[in-house]
């Protein structure tokens, strides 16, 4: 892989270099007015403003800039209003959250209501969400269920992500970054017609970061033992068009990562306060477990390939599309889980005191996904317009974890689905029209045990403590999803409108407790019905784009991922309702032809409805001993349970009435450019962009050590573009205050905590060819 995506951008920049003419020329742009985005939120080409959905779109600089550290996908989160986004896998399986809602489960089966569609293809695993983000044309961010178009596993939302496609006319581009600990990052892409017929393009990326932490663990000492991380992926794509009704695109990518997992940081959190305190060093932790063969700290690598086809034939009446795709993909994590160096059974420990010593390894092993989509639309612009279609997905992997202590199991996840789905709109007058969707989804999942496995509620647990093991599981359901909204005009620039939707989340079987003496468990499917109003407006001359909405939601049967506790357990759950309100504001105001501002603020106001729903809380007492108790807010009960050798106290918090996890009340986002001409062909600007994330609970229940707030980013960008030379120089900035934010936390061991990367600073090139 590494060999072959280093050829292909050396062949992208030749080609770029001895086939692009000298001058590029476009047709004038009025730079004093805001630029017409549109969507496909509806699988239709529309403007933004007439969709009767909240969206938020990210494109161009402001999205580049997002990235120009290197940063994965989770670097998304808190761009966009509402919107939010954490891991503790490294740069693969993020956990995406929209209006409060998503999963905590770390997993590599877990289900996220997020969905994510790269290039019209449903991402369902968690490690194919995280392909790497290249040759981006537009990201969507679309708000609330989806599921009449989209189908399960959509209650939140959806993130769309749509690469640049080939076109008859050559263009290309190359692109070089480089930056603090070593940070290289070079990206490229060339595309045009290869004949009257076809026309491709080929998109690469190769990001590196060197090892940059300190391993300070007594005996196990080395500077720059981990931290870094190379990748490469790539991209090709080439588009048939024999005739004026047929167009085909095909697509096939790939991937490939090695690099470190997450930073596991032991005791950084004091029981009772949730400030990082003197154990915590951005550059040092204190590992002894979590190397591979090599020596390499909380290794990961990973590679996926996939492929897809798009033939779209146009009838006159109707135009009937196929989309049909495979992914694949391998890899493993291994993970020095408490962060620190020994255990109360060794001489000594730290930093603070860790109550065993944890050490896991997940391997993701053939991971097959396919789908088939055949969608019918209706042409033309009359009152009536429709789309119809079936959809089926098939999905199939195995997932090994190995425990330091219990050993490895392993277990196999297979999924089917199918579905049928349609929608009409009808334009009841010139001002007001209404949109109704209807989908019928069938899901099957299933898990079996391979092999070996460990059973009993503990290692050292009597024969008689041990349950009976469950070996298999099988669920399946029927839903119907559906949505009605309707969009009035109020004028040429500005509309209202109110949109109904009802969505579910597939039944989800969680798997990683039979590696810990434990069962499956399994979760019941959640429904969610969702109110939403908003309005659209484009104000001042074109140049105040302001877009908002106002949503409730309940959701019943609400699945919920219980982690860690005293127990270390993974088990899912269902609450009887969560409950969210809120609002998201959109806004961008050109300003002048040189000063562009833009803002957005989302408010959500989650709550879990359960009287009876407990949650084990963390660092509970074992055998007597009270040194990990962490300060629990909740009302908490106590429970014993028979280990062998006496009892342990586990302490059970009643949850009725938190916050979702991982839910932030408030997302702050604002950006400013700032354009001085220099000559006719030049300028100088200075760009910044601001995220700040208000109160966030991280785990189910709640406790002093595991919630947020205030925490924010700043980032910078100054640079140089020449017009003529279709060229741009730009130091850049990331984190730019080095701000120190907890993102995660792990609570089963010691107060483990999860923070951002630091300050990054580097200096980008980008030159362009027409």
């Amino acid at each position: 892989m590494k060999a072959i995506t280093k050829s292909v951008l050396a062949l992208s920049i030749n080609a770029a270099l001895f086939n692009a003419p000298a001058a590029f020329s476009e047709e004038a742009v009025d730079d004093s007015k805001l630029e017409k985005i549109t969507v496909t939120a509806l699988k239709r080409t529309q403007s933004i403003q007439d969709v009767p959905v909240s969206i938020a779109t990210l494109s161009g600089e402001k999205f580049d800039n997002i990235f120009a550290a290197g940063d994965d996908i989770l670097a998304l989160a808190t761009r966009v209003p509402g919107l939010y986004a954490e891991s503790s896998n490294g740069r693969v399986a993020p956990r995406f959250y929209m209006r409060g809602i998503g999963n905590t489960d770390f997993d590599l089966a877990a289900s996220q209501p997020v969905s994510i569609i790269m290039d019209e293809v449903v991402m369902e695993n968690v490690v194919l969400k995280s392909f790497p983000l290249f040759d981006v044309d537009q990201v969507e961010v679309i708000r609330g269920p989806q599921g009449s178009l989209f189908g399960r596993n959509t209650t939140a939302g959806i993130i769309k992500f749509s690469s640049r496609k080939p076109t008859e006319d050559f263009d290309a581009y190359v692109k070089t970054g480089f930056g603090s600990y070593g940070l290289v990052n070079l990206e490229g892409a060339v595309g045009g017609g290869l004949t009257d017929d076809l026309s491709a393009r080929i998109s690469v990326l190769n990001q590196s970061k060197d090892d940059w932490i300190d391993n300070a663990a007594p005996g196990f000492e080395e500077k720059d033992a981990l931290g870094g991380f190379e990748e490469q992926a790539y991209r090709l794509q080439f588009a048939y068009n024999p005739t004026d009704e047929l167009d085909v695109l095909f697509n096939i990518h790939g991937r490939s990562l090695e690099g470190t997992a997450s930073v596991f940081r032991a005791n950084v959190l004091t029981a009772g306060s949730n400030e990082l305190n003197e154990n915590y060093d951005r550059d040092t932790v204190y590992y002894d477990a979590g190397t591979d063969d090599s020596g390499d700290n909380n290794p990961q690598s990973y590679d996926s390939d996939g492929w897809s086809v798009n033939v779209s034939y146009d009838f006159g009446a109707f135009t009937l599309t196929s989309i049909t795709a495979q992914e694949n993909a391998d890899g493993q994590s291994k993970g020095d889980i408490d962060g620190g160096w020994g255990s109360p059974f060794a001489p000594a420990m730290g930093p603070g005191a860790l109550r065993f010593d944890a050490v896991t390894e997940d391997k993701m092993k053939g991971l097959e996904q396919f789908t088939q989509e055949v969608r019918f639309a209706s042409n033309g612009n009359d009152q009536i317009t429709w789309q119809t279609g079936f959809f089926y997905f098939d999905s199939a992997f195995n997932v090994e974890t190995i425990d330091g202590f219990l050993g490895a199991s392993e277990v196999r996840h297979e999924n089917t689905t199918w579905a049928v789905f349609g929608q009409s709109t009808y334009q009841v007058d010139e001002q007001l029209t209404i949109v109704g969707g209807l989908r019928y989804t069938y899901d099957e999942k299933s898990l079996e045990v391979i092999g070996e496995r460990n059973v009993g509620a503990s290692p050292f647990a009597p024969l008689d403590l041990r349950p009976e093991p469950v070996d298999f599981v099988e669920v399946d359901d029927g839903q119907w999803s559906w949505e009605g909204m309707a969009n009035y005009k109020l004028d040429a620039d500005t509309s209202v409108y109110a949109r109904v939707s009802n969505g579910f989340r597939a039944q989800s079987i969680q798997g990683r407790d039979v590696n810990f003496s434990g069962n499956p468990s399994v979760a019941d499917a959640e429904t969610i019905m969702s109110y939403e109003a908003g309005f659209k407006a484009d104000l001042i001359d074109n140049t105040l784009r302001l877009n908002g909405a106002v949503f409730h939601y309940v959701i019943d049967d609400i699945q919920l991922t219980a982690v860690g506790g005293n127990g270390n357990l993974v088990a899912l759950t269902n609450a009887d309702k969560g409950v969210g309100t809120g609002f998201e504001i959109d806004s961008e105001y050109r300003v002048n032809e040189n000063l562009v501002l833009t803002a957005g603020f989302s408010y959500n106001n989650t709550e879990l409805q359960d009287s009876d729903l407990l949650i084990q809380t963390c660092g509970s007492v074992i055998n007597g001993s009270t040194d990990w108790t962490c300060t629990p807010l909740d009302p908490v009960t106590e429970r014993q349970v028979p280990n062998g050798f006496g009892f342990d106290t586990f302490y059970d918090a009643a949850v009725d009435g938190n916050p979702f996890p991982n839910a932030p009340e408030t997302i702050l986002t604002l950006t400013g450019r700032y354009s001085m001409p220099i000559g006719n062909d030049g300028e100088m600007f200075v760009y910044s962009d601001y995220a700040r994330q208000g109160k966030t609970n991280i785990f189910i229940y709640e406790a002093e050590e595991f919630k947020t707030d205030g925490q924010f980013e700043l980032g910078l960008r100054l640079g140089y573009v020449h017009f003529d030379m279709d060229m741009e120089i730009a130091l850049f900035g990331r984190n730019i205050t080095d701000e120190d934010n907890l993102k995660g936390a792990i609570d089963f061991n010691n107060n483990t905590g999860i923070v951002n990367e630091g300050a990054t600073w580097g200096v980008e090139f980008k030159k362009t060819f027409y």
